[in-house]
């Protein structure tokens, strides 16, 4: 939470009143990810009069503030930043409304704003109309988009909004983030009057507005700063520039054993939360294909009662001898009595099949939550660094994303220790299927659309499992023409069964054998 709006907004004033009136000296970086900033009342002959530092460590897999009290810059692989706006007072340090940002406003009419975004955090000096004009991290290209007064988001947080929400406060509140969320959801578990929710949503805003105290807690083995009393609390603080501060510190001299033991079990908890999701929409499925499965009977109604249907009819009443009761069945009127028949055949056909791979997938999804859940609980009870990497490794259970790796040819994606690598366009699905796709690899694609090329990788004296074809086939889906489907087809072959002759554009193949999978279009 220490990079929370709701914890920024505290921390906001605290640092107006020590940097306020001070001038911006320099900002220095000798860290590819870490930048120094130095302000202070005035410039002595060895030091500065009054200095106070904050020190920005904004790596991909961890960023923070910190303050220390002192800072000696090293003489050498020191780089200075910001450079134009030296020696400007610094006329106020403001929050953004609903927004993870810092700003720090200089006389001059510019601001360097923290822009903390998790592992995309960056530091941003815009300019008096407002306009990004420099970056720390100049990878983060997008930031160079970003307007000053986009950074304050208004948004309706009223009742009448919350029940236009349907009761999803998630929506009124993104600035809660996935922890405030989750100490929520055990607070309103016995709740389902909207009013009494709301009240219960009310109070814990207060909270995060006007915090008693700042907690230094214990989340899944991994440091966490807190304004709610959650997890394993192990100090409170009062000042929240003291607390993080210690939030830092406590970061910084986590064992190793922790933060693996964290990462892990983050993401085994991650994986069960999204497999017992994928189980419950596919539970709805099954309910909504089994009590509406009715296409076999109209077909067989209609095929019962051919003479009573007149000609061209987009619609007729029969009698249903299934339910001893009148029944209006939908027809096409440019297709016979018969081909109407044989139409609602083909689409319980496809329910069928449907039906089939849907009990199919889940079964298997079941299977592997049971084999998540014993994980787990096997890594919680792990006391020793080298048995935890050996129980990891002997299980495949490697730290994945499913984010795609920016500058890499294909999109790429780590799934239960499988690499899945997607074409971008035509050019690329060609580059991808020809040269880095080889026969073993499994090559995967949504049937008679077009779109990505989609290569799952072999790994020795391994079956693919069918849960990695299964999320290969959702990204194939997904990035088709296919997307906004249900239910997707996608071929499903060995490499060595796709070739492509001279002439064929590009993108285009031939494939010689293929099985056939249908599935949920699912993107990262």
């Amino acid at each position: 939470m220490h990079q929370n709006y709701y914890f920024l907004r505290q921390l906001a004033p605290r640092l107006h009143e020590e940097i306020r009136g001070k001038r911006f000296m320099e900002a220095f970086s000798q860290e590819k990810d870490e930048i120094i900033m130095v302000f202070a009342e005035a410039r002595g002959k060895l030091n500065y009069y009054k200095p106070f530092f904050i020190k920005a460590s904004l790596r991909s897999d961890f960023a923070s503030l910190t303050f220390p009290d002192q800072f000696d810059r090293a003489r050498r692989n020191s780089v200075d930043l910001f450079t134009d706006l030296y020696d400007q007072p610094v006329t106020g340090v403001k929050s953004y409304l609903n927004e993870r940002a810092l700003g720090i406003e200089l006389e001059g009419g510019d601001t360097l704003v923290f822009k903390l975004f998790g592992n995309r955090s960056n530091i941003i000096h815009f300019d008096t109309t407002g306009q990004a004009v420099d970056l720390f991290n100049n990878k983060l290209v997008a930031d160079q988009q970003i307007q000053l007064s986009q950074l304050t988001r208004p948004l309706d947080q009223t009742f009448e909004a919350y029940e236009q929400q349907g009761g999803r406060h998630e929506a009124l509140y993104p600035t809660f983030g996935k922890e405030v969320n989750a100490y929520l959801k055990e607070q309103l578990a016995d709740l389902a009057e909207p009013r009494e929710r709301w009240t219960v949503i009310q109070q814990v805003v207060h909270e995060l507005e006007s915090p008693t105290g700042y907690y230094l807690t214990i989340l899944n083995y991994t440091p966490f700063l807190s304004l709610l009393p959650m997890g394993e609390i192990r100090d409170t603080y009062t000042d929240p520039l003291e607390a993080l501060n210690r939030f830092y510190y406590a970061h910084v001299r986590m064992s190793n054993i922790e933060r693996e033991k964290g990462e892990m079990v983050r993401l085994l908890r991650k994986r069960i939360q999204q497999t017992e999701r994928y189980l419950e929409n596919n539970f709805q499925k099954l309910i909504e294909l089994e009590e509406g499965g009715r296409n076999e009977q109209m077909g067989h109604i209609l095929m019962a009662n051919l003479h009573l249907v007149p000609e061209r009819a987009e619609r007729v009443e029969l009698y249903d001898f299934y339910r001893d009761q009148p029944i209006t069945i939908k027809l096409k009127k440019d297709l016979t009595p018969q081909k109407n028949a044989e139409m609602y055949y083909r689409k319980a056909k496809n329910e069928k099949i449907e039906l089939a791979k849907l009990q199919e997938s889940s079964e298997a999804r079941e299977q592997e939550l049971q084999q998540l859940r014993a994980h787990l609980e096997a890594i919680e009870g792990i006391e020793q660094l080298r048995e935890l990497r050996a129980y990891i490794k002997k299980h495949g259970l490697k730290q994945t994303t499913n984010a795609p790796v920016q500058g890499d040819l294909f999109k790429k994606v780590e799934y239960q220790g499988y690499t899945i690598l997607v074409g971008r366009n035509a050019k690329n699905n060609d580059l991808l299927t020809r040269q880095y796709a080889y026969k073993e690899d499994l090559w995967l694609h949504a049937r008679d659309v077009s779109g990505s090329h989609v290569v799952i990788k072999y790994q020795a004296g391994k079956n693919f499992p069918a849960p990695v074809i299964e999320r290969a086939a959702q990204l194939a889906a997904w990035y088709s023409r296919r997307r906004t489907d249900t239910l997707c087809p996608v071929i499903v072959t060995p490499k060595k069964f796709v070739r492509k002759p001279k002439g064929l554009a590009e993108g285009a193949v031939i494939v010689d054998k293929e099985e056939v999978v249908l599935v949920e279009p699912r993107g990262e």
